[in-house]
């Protein structure tokens, strides 16, 4: 029996409900849980519509797809793997989304050349690599702007004091976050 290459993820809600994306087997490459995505769109549910999103380290979308299928209003695809990037512009392809585009390369370059403000920032980079740290502080975002942080549970990020927590939940093995930027000093 030969292993599967692909993975698929399903998109819990809006106009794509139910949809099935598939993803490539790429070790590191941890979709956000279908329960954890539930959580953290219940929290955002009043933010998404026409939001500019940005899906740094977005591996295979999870976040960025549901945000388009609730209607954001425009999704940047961060990717660093090829055949990961490939991936999310053939699902983009399938759904029909005009209104997304990926960028295959190193989400920490893509941040220092494009300081541009989104309403929403997906900060969940692969663990153990050191790139959450690096990522929070490359970020130039108007106040108002919202920023979901998935992290390891042992890890203890330095927030900029500007940055109000709104929500946190963990497990023993992740934490995840959402905060608002406010006004800096």
């Amino acid at each position: 029996m030969s292993r599967q290459s692909h993975h698929q993820l399903r998109i819990i809600g809006g106009q794509w409900r139910s949809r099935r994306l598939r993803f490539p087997a790429i070790d590191g490459l941890r979709p956000t849980m279908d329960r954890v995505r539930e959580t953290v769109f219940n929290w955002l549910q009043t933010d998404i519509q026409g939001a500019r999103v940005l899906d740094a380290f977005a591996g295979s979308g999870a976040l960025g797809f549901e945000a388009l299928s609730r209607g954001a209003k425009e999704v940047v695809f961060l990717e660093k793997h090829a055949k990961a990037a490939l991936q999310l512009k053939e699902n983009l392809k399938q759904l029909e989304a005009r209104n997304a585009q990926v960028w295959a390369g190193d989400a920490l370059i893509w941040l220092e050349q494009h300081p541009e403000p989104y309403d929403l920032v997906f900060l969940d980079p692969p663990f153990g690599k050191a790139l959450l740290q690096p990522a929070i502080d490359s970020l130039t975002l108007l106040p108002g702007a919202l920023v979901y942080i998935e992290h390891e549970a042992a890890l203890a990020p330095v927030f900029p004091a500007h940055w109000q927590e709104l929500k946190n939940k963990g497990t023993k093995e992740f934490t995840f976050r959402l905060f608002e930027v406010g006004d800096a000093a």
